[in-house]
């Protein structure tokens, strides 16, 4: 029972992967987003519940987050009409973040991903948003607001939380 959430980031990995090779906007392909969407809130959830919240677990989480979004945006991007400032902001949000790993490891030799309260909400409003980004930008909008404060806020983690960055219980180290 204590390796679920391991086994349910696992299978999100599988279920990403399983998304390149289903049809947008195919109803296997939505199953699977849906699965594995949950399957994001469901591991983390289990882990804290189960007590069984390890620096493994934690990375193959953040592993698996990265798998999942990476797919999806491999699948949906091309056919997605986004407006060229939202891509902008999107590569703005990724520099910080990468920024942030950089940073990183020049302080302390290492790479992380914290898994801050502002970091959960900004996943969990871009799966609730991605499907309607179909319809309207205004979604993707308000999640790409969510996601620069958390990346911003990231920042502020690292460079001033190097007692938790040390102990590295609530975040992955690679």
């Amino acid at each position: 029972m204590k390796h679920l959430p391991n086994i349910l980031s696992s299978l999100r990995i599988v279920g990403a992967v399983a998304l390149l090779l289903s049809n947008v906007p195919g109803i296997l392909f939505w199953m699977l987003y849906i699965v594995c969407g949950i399957s994001d809130i469901a591991d983390g959830w289990l882990a804290r519940k189960l007590k069984c919240v390890t620096k493994r677990g934690a990375l193959l989480d953040s592993v698996a987050d990265i798998c999942f979004v990476a797919c999806c945006a491999w699948k949906l991007l091309p056919i997605l009409e986004l407006p060229q400032w939202l891509w902008l902001w999107a590569g703005v949000i990724v520099a910080i973040k990468a920024v942030n790993q950089f940073s990183t490891l020049v302080m302390y030799g290492h790479c992380c991903f914290p898994h801050t309260t502002a970091n959960k909400w900004s996943g969990f409003l871009l799966f609730i948003a991605v499907p309607m980004t179909f319809w309207s930008i205004a979604p993707i909008t308000i999640v790409a607001s969510v996601a620069t404060f958390a990346a911003i806020h990231e920042n502020y983690f690292i460079r001033t939380r190097n007692d938790i960055l040390k102990s590295a219980d609530n975040f992955s180290i690679v």
